[in-house]
């Protein structure tokens, strides 16, 4: 080589040099290749020099630069195959033979590093470019861009490498700042985004995911085209998949904590035999770190939760055993449940000691004191006497295909005391598999603790009425009417009272005995509590004789009540007896008092006893007799 073509390798060489000592620390790949195009252009006096990489896995070039960018999309690959340039190289290192070299105003360089191909140069231009250059200059040349060219490919592979782990480094400190479960998937899915951009990617997740908005996740399923996946979650260690036909490579690393394996991260490497050996100890951190991070993220979703139940627990508890009244208690529970469980309905059923029988507490939802609950509450009284366990159903018209659902997750909770089945609890939701497991087992949880309490309050209502109630009639004691009456001329604007007899009694008790004669009251009771409202008030008021107070009830009202009640005693009493009725009234405005309000109903059941019987008699406050 003389001295000039020795000065012409320097050259290069040392504006190659300047092209990466000028960077300063920073590195740009496109921007070292068009430097690199550049010189050479400059060097051979090319009018036109495209750089083409090699691709190993479809063995064709594709275009990497070009000191002509409006014409890169454009340029033509060789008509050489990247197989066949390394052949004629192996060959024939006289670049310009065998059609390769300087022919029709073009020459190609090949780049090689050993026996790699890494790529070629096509350079373009007249008479007066580089086929003035020398054999000897153009091996030297093609030897030198292959050098830089690799070392090119190393930079970028250090700074690539860089850049991944700094991207490795921001994702760790953002998923430990936060225990947000969305934000973490949300953070693998954008990381995977800027490392690599070609590739596809799935979370596979174990548990249910259906709240993650348009992130690419799936749920992790036993099938034969995801064994790859299921072993990668079962074993905790990396799976690959390669596939000649589909032209890919796909890896499988689990997202692994400390305590267990989260999921699969899936990614999907295209055109590519083996996945890429330096991309898998990356994508394993990242899924490593990714599962210790949405284990965090669990354990304090958990945690948050159980404190959340201990929390509802120990209120409702506190609640429940503060004396409420059982309408209260009951109204206080299903506010609880339809607020803590996001339910629509939640109904407490009480079963009759036989089980035949059911009633709805007040203090449930309304949908149950409608005809359209019936359905429901029959199904799952039948469910859970039978099997006496709790029922937890994702969607109602696959247990029930004849019944048109309205309903359709359902959970219910028996109510036992002592081992007594006492009644059961119903949530229920209109969308099919909305509760989710730990939310029935947190309604078993609250049921069983909460049982007790309406035990309880029963017990003390049952008690209570007891106190106030005749044990032979069931209507309530004397003391009672007298605290009520007192309590309306208070409160009411108005009110009727009744005195009630049973006529010829003492030949009741006389003919057919004072068995008979008990019987005879009890039935008169009966009439007495079917004929008048909730809010009203029967009582005995001894003996034989019974009375009734009808609050915020006009006369006229009061007169129609009594008059049915004695034609119902005189219909439906057997042995058939008859009453007499007395009835008086009182209204605000006008000076009255109990004691006289007693006074004239009793006046007019004397009237009434002495003007025939089997009547009612109303005597008003200006004591006139109707």
């Amino acid at each position: 080589m003389d001295a000039l073509e020795r000065k012409i390798i320097y050259k290069l060489k040392s504006r190659f040099f300047d092209i990466i000592d000028t960077e300063n620390g920073f590195f740009h790949y496109e921007k070292l290749l068009d430097e690199m195009l550049s010189a050479i252009k400059t060097l051979t006096g090319a009018e036109e020099i495209i750089l083409y990489g090699c691709n190993e896995w479809k063995q064709e070039f594709f275009v990497e630069a070009s000191t002509s960018p409006d014409d890169q999309a454009s340029a033509v690959p060789p008509v050489i195959s990247c197989n066949g340039l390394k052949a004629w190289v192996r060959e024939s290192r006289e670049l310009s033979s065998a059609g390769i070299g300087n022919q029709g105003g073009e020459l190609i360089l090949p780049l090689m590093k050993g026996d790699q191909l890494l790529g070629c140069m096509i350079l373009k231009g007249g008479l007066d470019s580089f086929r003035f250059l020398p054999e000897n200059i153009l091996q030297e040349l093609s030897g030198e861009c292959g050098q830089f060219l690799d070392k090119a490919h190393g930079l970028a592979k250090i700074v690539s490498e860089e850049n991944r782990y700094k991207q490795l480094y921001r994702v760790t400190e953002k998923f430990h700042s936060s225990m947000d479960m969305d934000m973490v998937l949300g953070e693998i899915i954008y990381t995977l985004q800027e490392v690599y951009p070609t590739f596809t990617y799935y979370l596979l997740l174990s548990q249910d995911n259906n709240s993650h908005g348009d992130l690419p996740i799936r749920d992790l399923e036993y099938d034969s085209e995801n064994i790859a996946a299921m072993q990668a979650y079962v074993t905790g260690s990396v799976q690959f998949e390669d596939s000649i036909q589909e032209k890919r490579s796909v890896l499988y690393a689990p997202l692994k904590g400390k305590q267990g394996v989260y999921g699969v991260l899936q990614v999907i490497a295209p055109n590519t035999l083996m996945f890429p050996k330096n991309e898998v100890e990356f994508i394993t951190l990242l899924a490593n770190t990714a599962g210790s991070a949405l284990e965090n993220a669990q354990l304090y979703q958990q945690s948050k939760r159980l404190i959340a139940d201990l929390q509802l627990i120990n209120e409702t508890s506190h609640r429940l055993n503060s004396n409420l009244r059982l309408t209260e208690t009951m109204t206080f529970m299903s506010e609880q449940i339809l607020r803590s469980f996001d339910a629509e309905e939640a109904g407490f059923i009480l079963l009759s000691p036989e089980g035949v029988n059911t009633n709805v507490i007040n203090g449930s939802t309304g949908f149950f004191q409608t005809k359209d609950a019936d359905p429901y509450i029959r199904y799952i009284k039948e469910k859970i006497i039978k099997e006496r366990e709790s029922l937890f159903i994702g969607d109602f018209s696959l247990q029930n295909q004849e019944l048109i659902s309205r309903f359709k997750s359902i959970m219910a909770v028996p109510m036992t005391q002592s081992g007594a089945l006492k009644g059961f609890a119903l949530v229920m939701h209109r969308s099919p598999y909305h509760f989710p497991f730990e939310t029935f087992k947190l309604l078993q949880s609250l049921i069983h603790h909460s049982t007790l309490a309406f035990t309880n309050s029963m017990l003390r209502e049952e008690l209570e009425k007891m106190v106030v109630t005749d044990h032979l009639t069931k209507l309530y004691s004397r003391s009672y009417l007298d605290d009520r009456i007192h309590q309306s001329m208070n409160e009411d604007h108005e009110g009727t009272f009744m005195l009630i007899d049973i006529d010829d009694f003492k030949a009741i008790n006389d003919t057919y005995g004072h068995q008979v004669g008990d019987d005879v009251i009890i039935q008169v009771a009966n009439v007495i509590n079917g004929n008048i409202r909730g809010t009203d008030i029967g009582a005995r008021w001894g003996g034989e004789e019974l009375a009734v107070y009808l609050p915020a009830v006009s006369l006229s009202a009061g007169t129609i009540i009594a008059e049915r009640l004695v034609k119902k005693v005189f219909e439906s009493s057997n042995p058939r007896v008859t009453i007499s009725c007395g009835v008086s009234y009182w209204s605000r405005g006008r000076k009255d008092s109990y004691p006289a309000l007693f006074k004239r109903a009793d006046r007019a059941l004397y009237t009434a006893k002495h003007s025939g019987k089997n009547k009612a008699v109303i005597e008003s406050a200006e004591n006139s007799f109707i």
